[in-house]
């Protein structure tokens, strides 16, 4: 119950006590996330790759959680192997798409749009702990820098979350 409590909290905070927006290295942000990570990557045996990461215009913490409750998932819902995680971004127009992907055991497409609604989860709590607030929070961060998020996803065949940060150098120039 302290669990999901707090969980509640932390999504209810997203948009009241989040920090100011300024210029950070995306890698600077995943490096920290993997940092707290550590030991559940080592427990998993895991494989964490991390390609060229832009620099963003966001709220610090804000991003750190996004990526923390990405990776954690990649790790939590691994399945019986070693988890390969990739995070890689790519411009497009005026905005940044990130990606997290997984070599997990993957999620059904017609639960696509229904994992980032709050409490909603997709395997018994006997399965897999947790509240089911983490994506609902992932969507509450994005949302608030301006982005959007979705899964790409078959059932036993690995997970890409994607999510979309606008580029302050496009906004700086008004585009």
């Amino acid at each position: 119950m302290q669990e999901f409590i707090q969980d509640l909290l932390r999504y209810s905070r997203v948009g009241t006590q989040g920090r100011p927006f300024q210029r950070v290295p995306l890698l600077n942000i995943v490096q920290e996330t993997l940092a707290n990570l550590r030991f559940a990557v080592a427990e998993k045996e895991g494989e964490v790759t991390v390609r060229d990461l832009p620099e963003i215009y966001g709220d610090p913490v804000q991003l750190t959680q996004l990526f923390q409750n990405l990776i954690g998932n990649a790790l939590k819902f691994s399945g019986d192997h070693p988890p390969k995680i990739e995070i890689n971004a790519r411009r497009h127009a005026a905005e940044w798409e990130i990606s997290v992907a997984d070599n997990g055991i993957g999620i059904d497409p017609k639960d696509g749009e229904r994992i980032f609604i709050i409490f909603q989860r997709l395997h018994s709590r006997e399965e897999y702990e947790g509240t089911g607030i983490g994506l609902a929070i992932c969507k509450k961060i994005v949302d608030r820098h301006g982005g959007r998020i979705w899964v790409e996803s078959r059932k036993g065949e690995g997970t890409i979350f994607r999510f979309t940060i606008p580029d302050p150098a496009t906004e700086a120039q008004g585009a």
